[in-house]
């Protein structure tokens, strides 16, 4: 047993200076990181194609979807926030794929907003459709302008918003 012994020793006193050359537990406090609500902004740079799906696609349907229930209330602020979308649209991003987005939007909407606008106000179903019917050529003529004519777009159909009426109050 005693020429056991000293291999046993030497291999517990290694063991234990292996052990205490471990980095013992940290005491320092933890850096904080901010939460989210006190975190800065970060800038917000989406590409063209998710403004068009967040902002201009759905007030375009709302704002036909409004029209031919005629309500007119509905149409004017779809209308409203429709303009100020392509606003947004081109000061988020002037250029693009080297082609100035206010000078494209301007070319292919502003023509048929003073009609659309005067047929919101006047309350006229027939007006409004062929207006928006001329509103909607002009989106797809911009989409061919930007390569993108398979992007088309059309006339709703139906309502994909089952939590919002079109129809005016009381009808």
């Amino acid at each position: 047993m005693q020429k056991y012994m000293f291999p046993l020793m030497a291999f517990g006193a290694l063991a234990f200076i292996g052990i205490a050359a471990l980095p013992g537990p940290v005491t320092a406090e933890p850096k904080e990181e901010p939460r989210a609500a006190d975190a800065e902004p970060q800038p917000f740079n989406p590409q063209m194609s998710a403004l068009m799906s967040m902002i201009i696609q759905p007030r375009h349907a709302k704002l036909g979807l409004a029209g031919k229930e005629e309500n007119w209330a509905l149409a004017g602020y779809m209308f409203k926030e429709l303009k100020l979308g392509f606003g947004v649209v081109g000061r988020a991003i002037p250029r693009w794929k080297g082609l100035p987005v206010p000078d494209l939007i301007e070319a292919a909407m502003e023509p048929h907003w003073a009609v659309l606008d005067f047929a919101i106000k006047a309350g006229e179903p027939r007006q409004f459709a062929e207006a928006y019917g001329k509103l909607t050529t002009g989106c797809n003529n911009c989409h061919a302008t930007t390569d993108h004519s398979f992007v088309v777009i059309k006339a709703p159909d139906a309502s994909v918003w089952p939590n919002q009426e079109f129809k005016p109050a009381g009808r």
